[in-house]
């Protein structure tokens, strides 16, 4: 990401280090943020040298091993990253430095992105005045998380828009004292903060990078097994009262929730890739892909979408020898019903190891 981690390493010791930014740029406010940052790290800290303030690791190699060398490295990785990017978000005159490395993304891409931004509101706010007025709180929220989801995992924001994003996801599911509206008018505030922005403004939020850790912890099979068996029936419930006007959107809610919450196995985050990209072929084909899935009439690249679940499924069961591709058995009636059937298919997958 932002942070380029460099340093050395001997037959005694490994030095690793990831500048922040210069000492004569840094305020007191963000000093106090990097000693309490200390405090919360476990192998990394930072300090400051003649120049610039660092974030630093060193091992001694005396007790070295594969496992600790990872943690550490990983540790120091993401929390580089991460401060870099709050830092560039929330401190506006203090400037992140050694971020060469990060390359400028193509304008027009910048404006599709933009585009879509837009028009995602655009759709949510429409669905959202389609809904009942009595008691819709908890669809407004699947439909405003769904957006933020959608924005983060396709757009993917950096900076400002990132780690705002990031809170209003964090606050609405760790505050047991706001009530359901209340957080959904936070995320709606948000949302249209997200409109009101000029195109100059969205696009200092993106870059391209390289990643080489990833920031989730691994999820095991059984949480993700629970977590679709419980919003299906959510779902389930909300057809049987006839919420038909949420119900798709339930359903793409779910993936974009697993990718964005949970450490995948390969496997399965490219299979979720694949059912968001079904699910959203407008923005897919926009980049240039083919389409699997057909708005208009409603059809679906059939052998398209077998052929790319067994070519994900394939290179992986010599490991996992209970691993079997499913594409034979989705559900191509309807988006929903393909949909649903996927998410069944998910949950039985094994990766037991024989």
């Amino acid at each position: 990401g932002s942070a380029k981690i460099s340093g050395t390493i001997t037959k005694e010791n490994l030095y690793a280090e990831a500048i922040l930014t210069k000492k004569s740029s840094a305020n007191v406010a963000l000093k106090r943020l990097i000693l309490e940052r200390n405090y919360q790290l476990t192998y990394a800290y930072y300090f400051s040298d003649d120049e610039y303030i660092k974030l630093k690791l060193f091992l001694d190699n005396i007790t070295m091993n594969p496992q600790k060398v990872f943690f550490p490295l990983r540790e120091i990785a993401l929390n580089a990253d991460f401060d870099k990017e709050y830092t560039k978000s929330e401190f506006l005159d203090i400037p992140i430095e050694d971020i060469e490395h990060l390359t400028v993304m193509n304008e027009s891409e910048l404006q599709l992105k933009y585009d879509f931004l837009h028009r995602w509101i655009d759709e949510a706010t429409a669905k959202i005045s389609t809904l009942p007025s009595n008691d819709n709180a908890a669809m407004q929220s699947f439909i405003l998380l769904y957006l933020i989801f959608k924005i983060d995992y396709l757009l993917v924001p950096k900076y400002g828009i990132f780690q705002k994003s990031s809170k209003k996801v964090q606050e609405y599911f760790s505050d047991e004292n706001a009530t359901v509206e209340a957080k959904n008018e936070e995320i709606r505030v948000y949302i249209n903060k997200l409109k009101e922005m000029d195109f100059e403004e969205f696009k200092t939020n993106f870059y391209n990078a390289k990643y080489t850790f990833n920031p989730l912890e691994k999820t095991s099979q059984e949480e993700i097994e629970v977590f679709i068996t419980e919003s299906l029936a959510k779902i389930r419930w909300y057809k049987n009262n006839r919420y038909n006007q949420v119900i798709p959107t339930m359903y793409n809610y779910v993936a974009l929730y697993i990718l964005y919450n949970y450490g995948l196995h390969v496997v399965l985050k490219n299979l979720l890739h694949t059912l968001v990209e079904i699910q959203d072929p407008d923005f897919f084909t926009s980049l240039g892909y083919t389409p699997l899935y057909n708005k208009e009439n409603s059809t679906f690249a059939k052998r398209a979408i077998i052929s790319r679940i067994d070519d994900i499924i394939a290179p992986h069961q010599s490991r996992f020898k209970l691993l079997k591709p499913f594409g034979e058995k989705l559900n191509f009636t309807s988006l929903n019903e393909f949909s649903n059937s996927f998410y069944l298919q998910i949950k039985n997958l094994n990766f037991e190891e024989i």
